[in-house]
């Protein structure tokens, strides 16, 4: 047999024996296609070398495509600009349906009315969402915070994957958000505790809070753009396309970095989850202070983001082994939807809660433990298929360093794995969940995400909106990330399908 169909016969990983993958003369070369180390030009390129993480000549050749802009996404320079526009309306009208209108989805009664109607909407975002010094204060406050946690707390060091447009280098990320997330909590309790800073204001100042993340959001985004335009700033400009409104969308440059702090990573685990987390405990202690008692609804809340906060800090060293960091921009699209999309869209559950009788979305007993279970049993599997792939990922690069954080989890990592080697020079892994299906992640992932929109029962779509987004961008990116895979692989992908045939669900899909 010849080509890629010899690579169908699963091989083993060979260990050096202390966790670590070893070279072992599979087929990857170092940079140059003739078996000869390329010149270090730094330690991150050096060591990816060293270690024989640098794609074959054809695997080069197939990353330098990836790296050209050839076709527009998101329904090119129109989709992306009715997004900019559209999102932050969409998010003002959905708060306002449920901060005054019990979530009810308002609109024009007549075609008179519409006037009237866009008055109502324009009174109700200028009474309860109007950037105050207050919300100012909280947002700006709590990024400060996080910056600085993020640049004076220790934690591990851990080097990303060979970056194509940087030559392979690989780049050195400070994995400390596990110290962050810890020094977080107890700095709420405390300002909580002490009257300084209580936390049902977070929930009670939602709306100018929200203004200021989306002003913030756009405010960063045209900064990086510019300084990425003009000065390069976190790289040469990538994949542009020349039209203005869509690079600014997709984002000018990849790796944007404020001292040791690598902001697209920054922005993707320290802002959008903490604060999260915050709008949820912050819902907790409002209810609990209101009514006297904490319904398991609100509860679930915030466990499930306290869940996917706690995920995302004690597996950061996998973070960089990710697409987003890998081969996402720093545009619009990442900066806006996590400095604000994520946390005040994801949250609307917490939001109808506070402000709603518990008999409107109160469940029997029954389902309390229904909704528990299958929180708890996606999230293992969530966490322990991210982390098989990641903890794979680094073997090949002779990058591993196992980490003990809390919690551990069984089946995290999977010995001895079996994969499809290509002719990129990358491995393609079959073993543990990925076995099952391409994207066993993410379905496992919308399941949680199912779970939180439930919270709030039946009484508005609203409440549904994370699990419906979502399920429109896992299913986007899912498009996305087969095509590019399709491309970079070519018959090793095809080759790959065969073995793991499912996408989402084993067996059905």
């Amino acid at each position: 047999m010849s080509g890629p169909a010899s690579n169908l016969r699963a091989r083993k990983v060979e260990s050096n024996g202390n966790g670590k993958a070893a070279a072992n003369g599979n087929g990857l070369s170092n940079g140059n296609g003739n078996g000869h180390a390329a010149p270090a030009e730094s330690e991150g390129k050096s060591r990816a070398v060293r270690h024989g993480a640098i794609p074959t000549a054809y695997g080069q050749q197939m990353d330098k495509k990836l790296d050209e802009h050839e076709s527009y996404e998101f329904g090119g320079p129109v989709g992306v600009t009715a997004m900019m526009v559209g999102f932050p309306i969409l998010m003002y009208y959905l708060w306002i349906c449920l901060w005054y209108y019990d979530g009810a989805l308002v609109h024009p009664r007549s075609l008179d009315d519409i006037r009237p109607f866009l008055e109502r909407m324009w009174a109700h975002a200028y009474e309860g969402a109007y950037p105050t010094k207050f919300a100012w204060g909280t947002y700006l406050g709590l990024t400060a915070i996080q910056l600085t946690f993020a640049w004076v707390l220790p934690g591990m060091m851990q080097w990303g994957l060979p970056v194509p447009s940087l030559g392979y280098e690989t780049l050195l990320y400070k994995c400390n958000a596990l110290a962050s997330w810890y020094c977080t909590l107890v700095l709420a309790a405390v300002l909580h505790l002490t009257g300084v800073y209580r936390l049902p204001w977070i929930i009670e100042n939602y709306g100018p809070i929200m203004t200021v993340a989306i002003i913030t959001s756009f405010t960063v985004s045209a900064t990086i753009d510019i300084l990425g335009r003009t000065a390069h700033y976190g790289g040469k400009p990538l994949r542009m396309s020349g039209v203005l409104v869509y690079d600014h969308f997709m984002g000018v440059s990849l790796n944007p970095r404020l001292g040791p702090i690598d902001l697209k990573m920054f922005a993707e685990v320290r802002v959008p989850w903490v604060l999260l987390f915050l709008i949820s405990l912050s819902g907790v202690v409002k209810q609990y202070e209101d009514l006297g008692y904490l319904t398991y609804n609100m509860f679930h809340m915030l466990l499930a983001t306290g869940l996917y906060m706690n995920a995302c800090a004690k597996g950061e060293q996998m973070i960089p082994q990710t697409w987003d960091m890998f081969h996402e921009k720093f545009g619009w699209m990442l900066i806006f939807w996590n400095m604000a999309g994520v946390p005040f869209t994801y949250c609307y559950p917490t939001i109808y809660m506070t402000r709603s009788s518990p008999d409107t979305y109160r469940f029997p007993w029954w389902g309390n433990v229904l909704m528990f279970v299958t929180l708890l049993t996606c999230y293992y599997i969530f966490d322990t298929s991210m982390s098989q792939k990641s903890a794979f990922k680094m073997q090949q690069q002779g990058e591993y360093k196992p980490r003990k954080a809390f919690p551990q989890l069984p089946w995290a990592e999977v010995k001895d794995p079996e994969f499809i080697q290509t002719k990129h020079g990358n491995k393609l892994l079959i073993s543990g969940w990925w076995q099952f299906a391409r994207k066993i992640n993410y379905t496992a992932d919308w399941f949680q995400a199912l779970t939180w929109g439930l919270t709030a029962g039946f009484n508005t779509p609203i409440t549904l909106f994370y699990p419906i987004f979502f399920l429109a961008v896992l299913t986007h990116r899912c498009g996305r990330d087969f095509e590019k895979c399709e491309r970079k692989y070519g018959e090793d992908w095809v080759a790959y399908c065969k073995v793991v045939k499912w996408r989402f669900i084993p067996y059905v899909y």
